[in-house]
């Protein structure tokens, strides 16, 4: 099922006529903090919903690195107002609650069997509303936790259910702070890197792979040094939703590949960190060790990635290593342009933590991480040393 995306100024007021057309009667509104209510975000999307009788109710509170808890407190009001359609309104934090909620309340109250491995079979309908620029969970089939209630690791559903809608407003993304921006740009290249770093090749999927990255690196420095710049506000907002939409995993069968994810996901879940904060972290960290450990086709392919996305020049008599190493450079100094970490201990996280954190990544994936290179456990602390460098 694809999401109805509906873009441009103003089309928050189109909210009631969407949620009536996938077939909602009673909505439930999941947001974050005040902000919405103090922007008059949540009273316009209030008055669109009412102007069409959809009745509604709110939930708000969510909390960045959203947490089960919270969510089965969702489900349990949901179900006893009588709601049919969830609303997440925000960033990838509501979004992912009210997916849940919306999975909890069409399987009988219960959904965290599905982050144990289940596959849900039905949920009910969920449109979203963006704020932030960052997850891409408004047209994606993913669902982030942190299971506080049992093993406090952080854990992923892959469903096959995606919104119905996703109201993309780039106004709606000028308030967020520089760091706010800033880590939701790292989030959205990091959707597109995982792609580009697979085993598989498909020429198109990387081009579309390397549009995407080329198109954050751009227009992040614009959005931070222009906040009210509509063209960089909307490249970039537009990128986050097609990063994350499945379009990057073109001939890619084996979906996340590059291995940053499960690698930063424990650490945001851990220690309460901006997730796209984490992978700026990981990513360049991931892609030296690539070069240092990867075949020559792998090390040629992050070669390519410090030519296609970075611009170094593809000096035929210069080695793909050399090439590769130039390219990470520039990455991290445009990390550290737009104000990203790039290093765990601008995370707060000490070199005495990791095997603390490796344990807990290992217990959440296995016994290995699957990926552009297989991550096991002594590879994963390998990443982690090198991120603490």
């Amino acid at each position: 099922m694809d999401s109805e995306i509906v873009f441009g100024k103003g089309v928050e007021s189109e909210t009631g006529r969407l949620v009536k057309k996938y077939g909602g009667s009673k909505a439930m509104i999941v947001y974050g903090s005040g902000s919405v209510k103090r922007s008059g975000l949540f009273d316009s999307v209030a008055a669109s919903l009412s102007e069409t009788g959809i009745m509604f109710t709110e939930f708000g509170g969510v909390q960045p690195n959203p947490k089960r808890s919270f969510a089965e407190e969702g489900v349990k009001i949901a179900l006893a107002e009588g709601v049919d359609f969830l609303i997440g309104l925000g960033g990838g934090s509501s979004i992912d609650t009210a997916k849940a909620i919306s999975i909890g309340i069409a399987n009988g109250g219960d959904f965290w069997q599905f982050y144990r491995g289940e596959k849900p079979e039905k949920a009910a309908p969920v449109g979203t509303i963006v704020t932030i620029a960052a997850s891409g969970s408004e047209t994606s089939r993913s669902c982030v936790l942190v299971d506080d209630v049992d093993t406090g690791l952080k854990k992923g559903l892959w469903s096959q259910f995606r919104p119905r809608f996703a109201v993309m407003n780039p106004e709606l993304t000028y308030t967020l702070s520089p760091y706010q921006c800033a880590s939701g740009c790292a989030d959205i290249l990091s959707h597109a890197f995982m792609r580009y770093f697979s085993n598989y090749t498909s020429y198109i999927g990387d081009r579309f792979g390397e549009a995407a990255m080329q198109t954050i690196v751009k227009y992040a420095p614009v959005a931070l040094e222009e906040p009210e710049n509509y063209e960089a506000r909307a490249e970039i907002l537009l990128t986050g939703s097609l990063s994350h939409c499945d379009l990057m995993f073109i001939g890619r069968p084996d979906g996340n590949s590059g291995g940053e994810h499960p690698l930063e996901s424990q650490l945001s879940g851990f220690y309460d960190t901006a997730h796209g904060a984490g992978l700026a972290v990981i990513m360049p960290a991931l892609l030296k060790y690539f070069v240092m450990n990867g075949t020559e086709e792998q090390v040629d392919k992050v070669a390519h990635f410090a030519t296609n996305v970075f611009g170094i020049d593809p000096d035929p008599t210069l080695t793909s290593e050399y090439l590769a190493a130039r390219g990470i450079a520039r990455f991290y100094d445009w990390l550290r342009s737009i104000g990203m970490p790039t290093t765990l201990a601008e995370l707060g996280i000490t070199e005495d933590e990791i095997p603390a954190a490796v344990d807990r990544c290992m217990k959440a994936r296995g016994s290995t991480i699957s990926g552009f290179l297989t991550l096991d456990e002594k590879a994963v602390t390998e990443v982690y040393n090198i991120a603490s460098k």
